[in-house]
């Protein structure tokens, strides 16, 4: 089932040609007046296309001399085309441009049990991991002559499968069906095996950037001693004076000493990403960036174990600790605290203790927590987050004895918690950082958060409103405000379909009309497919079956930390249970299993939920919910969008918040919508009209 799509965005606009990051070229209309050299000039100038200097010249002579500015409109494209493919610059095949970077892919409905009956059914031996199953490639014995085979990673929940040998991989389906083949032919020709791993994924192009990239960079260790020091020191990084330990990371350095490029490897040493670090910004770049199968470890030598390792999420923070005398394994991760991807739980198979170090930063616990039920709870330790435990580089700036601070980690899973010494560090770790527990800010409303404190993680929060009142414009907007400070998110818009949802957003996004704005476009597009969302393809009535296997999956495989659903009487539409079952009862099942969704994975829950038919004089309250009691019972945070503008003639329409169980604090939000930007965020003028009283229970 497709549960997940590119969501595709088409202009159509004259004079316009553009080569977009990792796709094709694709021209819309051709320019008479402008030769093709200019074009193709201009679109790789604004491109993100990694290309040396000569590879760049070569490719402008030959489109000069070839006979492509002579031929029709139709055999210039095809000659284009074609020289671009000569140098390597695109794949050869067409696509356009999406957002979220989401492979289209099938929801496997695999559980272990099943692998494990396939994996005996078709004689394959393999060792039972933590979070795979290994057994031997299949693909590789395929492929004749190939030596040596590789071990296939087949992950447990979601059974997609990983080689590093032959450097294929794919979901469950595909090697169910490469299985099934072999046991039917008992052989396979070189066309029939094309045929199945053209399915799955080889991906080259990092090692090609890197190839690029070390044609214009020089590795740090060439340079002098002193050299060295000032660069770290610009890049805001620790001092490492061991050279043997800056020659692990692989650090290359560009002439201008403004960039800094630090490669990502797998178990088997492969490349598969690299981070950027960039003098003038902060934070740290990944690529590829979503799903990079590769991390940076540092090892002790050969005389340390290798049972253990500390977790980080930033390169300074490995710097750190590899600058101090510790006998653990050092693992960076990818994505930082963004994301977990399931292409790396292969190179952490080998380790049956981790600790996760990511300081008292907001969300650090959150995604320890999150980043522990994919990494096996039972092996996973934590460095509490209180003020004394900050990150590995604050620890070692402020001279703290990190080898005592990793030997306090604790386990993050307690089987049986019965005295409150299991949670004595808990509630430090809450009292002292008071202001980051209470969840992510809004930007847009800052008056959520003077009332809700905050987005936190683990809640359930019901949105309901008046038909036509804007539940969905506004609720778009409060998970955009999120999205762009890291939030992934997860839609289901069983209302309106994804592409208006995305204009929507985009347009949210922006703050100017994008249809007058056309010039515009393709930089707040770039701009908003780097957000961390994702968007569900149903439409219409689900069962909550479906929808609840894609959402764990997405929350499994992207990290999802906030999942939306708009809106529940649409998802619920007529189902195929028997006639009899009441409505009421079948909403309560689906409360029910978004709260334990929400609460076993730590993922904010909001559900859409339309009001009962009140009198246009009433004002909706907790009770004017659809549905039984169980949704208002269930919910952590009740949002109300009251719209007196139809029924007064200085009707004003505003956001009530009526329960908040975090706090008990209530209050409303003066909702003001600019038709331009689609907005109701709070404008730069300052407004008195908001209130704010306490809960009197």
């Amino acid at each position: 089932m497709k549960m997940f799509c590119r969501l595709y965005i088409y202009r159509y606009h004259h004079q316009t040609i553009g080569i977009m990051k990792n796709v094709d070229l694709k021209i819309h209309s051709y320019c008479g007046n402008k030769p093709i050299l200019f074009l193709i000039k201009n679109a790789i100038k604004c491109s993100d296309i990694f290309m040396d200097m000569q590879s760049y010249r070569g490719l402008m002579c030959h489109i000069y001399h070839s006979n492509s500015l002579q031929m029709d409109y139709l055999g210039a494209l095809k000659e284009v085309h074609n020289t671009l493919n000569k140098y390597h610059i695109i794949p050869n095949r067409t696509l356009y441009r999406y957002y979220n970077t989401v492979s289209i892919e099938d929801i496997p409905a695999v559980t272990e049990s099943q692998i494990r009956k396939t994996f005996k059914s078709h004689g394959l031996n393999f060792v039972d991991g933590v979070t795979c199953l290994v057994t031997e490639c299949p693909m590789c014995v395929a492929q004749q002559g190939r030596s040596p085979v590789g071990r296939m990673y087949i992950n447990k929940v979601t059974g997609f499968f990983l080689c590093h040998q032959c450097r294929h991989s794919g979901t469950w389906d595909i090697l169910v069906r490469f299985l099934v083949e072999r046991k039917k032919n008992k052989s396979f020709s070189a066309k029939d095996l094309d045929i199945l791993t053209k399915e799955t994924t080889v991906d080259k192009k990092v090692d090609a950037l890197w190839k690029q990239l070390q044609k214009t960079t020089q590795l740090l260790t060439s340079l002098p001693d002193d050299a060295v020091r000032n660069i770290l020191r610009n890049f805001k990084l620790p001092i490492v004076s061991q050279r043997a330990t800056i020659e692990q990371f692989n650090i290359r350095t560009n002439d201008a000493k403004s960039v800094l490029y630090i490669p990502l490897h797998n178990i088997e040493g492969q490349r598969m990403g690299f981070k950027i670090l960039k003098i003038d910004v902060d934070g740290e770049e990944t690529f590829p960036a979503v799903g990079c199968g590769g991390i940076i470890c540092f090892h002790r030598g050969k005389n340390v174990k290798e049972e253990a390792a500390v977790i980080v999420a930033g390169v300074a923070d490995a710097l750190a600790l590899a600058s101090c005398k510790t006998n653990l394994q050092i693992v960076c991760l990818p994505h930082g605290l963004t994301s977990l991807p399931q292409q790396i739980l292969p190179s952490l198979e080998r380790f049956t203790k981790l600790i996760l170090w990511f300081g008292n930063d907001i969300g650090a616990w959150d995604a320890a927590r999150n980043f522990a039920k994919k990494l096996g709870e039972n092996r996973c330790y934590f460095v509490r987050p209180i003020e004394n435990h900050a990150s590995p580089v604050v620890a070692l700036l402020e001279n703290q004895d990190l080898k005592s601070i990793i030997s306090g980690a604790q386990p993050i899973w307690h089987q049986a918690i019965t005295t409150f010494s299991s949670l004595r560090q808990d509630v430090l770790s809450d009292l002292q950082n008071n202001d980051k527990v209470q969840g992510v800010k809004w930007t847009r409303y800052p008056a959520l958060n003077r009332i809700l404190k905050g987005h936190r993680r683990g809640e359930f929060t019901v949105l309901t409103g008046p038909t036509g009142s804007g539940k969905t414009t506004f609720m778009s907007e409060y998970s955009l405000d999120l999205a762009m400070q890291g939030v992934n998110t997860l839609w289901g818009s069983f209302e309106i379909r994804n592409a208006r949802l995305a204009r929507t957003l985009l347009q949210q996004m922006a703050g100017i009309p994008l249809d007058a704005n056309l010039d515009q476009f393709d930089m707040w597009a770039d701009k908003f497919e780097c957000l961390p969302l994702y968007f569900m393809t149903f439409h219409g009535q689900q069962s909550i079956k479906v929808v609840m296997e894609a959402v764990e999956h997405a929350a499994y495989v992207h990290d999802i930390a906030h999942v939306i659903i708009d809106n529940v009487q649409f998802m619920m539409g007529i189902s195929e249970d028997a006639a009899h079952i009441d409505r009421f009862w079948k909403q309560d099942a689906i409360i029910a299993s978004f709260r334990e969704f929400a609460t076993k994975k730590n993922c904010h829950v909001t559900l859409v939920i339309h009001p009962r038919k009140e009198r246009d004089m009433e004002d909706l309250t907790i009770n004017s919910v659809f549905g039984g009691a169980k949704a208002t019972q269930e919910a952590d945070n009740i949002l109300i969008i009251q719209d007196k503008r139809l029924t007064s003639v200085r009707g004003k329409k505003y956001l009530q918040v009526a329960k908040n169980r975090y706090s008990g604090d209530l209050g409303i939000v003066p909702l003001e919508f600019d038709k331009g930007s689609l907005s109701y965020g709070q404008k730069k003028k300052k407004t008195n009209d908001e209130g704010s009283v306490q809960n009197p229970t």
